[in-house]
């Protein structure tokens, strides 16, 4: 069974596009908006291989569903602060069927990051991901906890190419 950085890195060949999710106002729940920025601001991009996208899509992933679709994307990858029972900073990477069964309607968005999966998926040409970061803490601030930060940090290295350390 290939290590989470070969799963990743086989995901992101082709036309890829990166949707960082959550709400910045709670703490790790940002998780996926932080990396968005991130990717966005630092200009990173990936080998010539990768045709490579971000979008910063916050509380409403499901606004962005219709432009998935019409950029005929071979790989979306969402990431968001995920509930997985793990250690906080633990990363977990699941295929639709996979977001579907464990994460069904529940979820803090309007849409389920399942439902919204299977949305983008049904041109039949797009497979979606998700890249889930268990959150240390969803109290109000706007601030990463450490843990999640350095999660976030080594997500961004690996997205753009740039292995850096070992995720947690």
């Amino acid at each position: 069974m290939p290590d989470f950085r070969e799963q990743l890195s086989d995901l992101l060949c082709g036309r890829v596009c990166v949707v960082g999710m959550g709400n910045v106002e709670y703490g790790d729940d940002g998780a996926g908006v932080r990396l968005a920025e991130t990717l966005r601001k630092s200009g990173k991009q990936r080998a010539s291989s990768c045709d490579f996208a971000v979008i910063v899509a916050g509380v409403s992933p499901e606004r962005y569903v219709a432009h998935l679709d019409a950029a005929a994307f071979d790989t979306v990858l969402f990431v968001d602060a995920v509930e997985c029972g793990a250690t906080p900073g633990s990363v977990v990477l699941l295929d639709s069927t996979g977001m579907g069964s464990r994460f069904p309607q529940v979820s803090t968005h309007k849409l389920s990051v399942g439902l919204l999966a299977q949305l983008v998926e049904k041109n039949g040409r797009t497979k979606v991901w998700l890249l889930g970061v268990q959150p240390a803490s969803l109290a109000h601030g706007r601030g990463l906890s450490p843990t999640v930060a350095l999660t976030v940090e080594r997500l961004v290295s690996l997205l753009a190419g740039q292995p850096e350390g070992a995720l947690v």
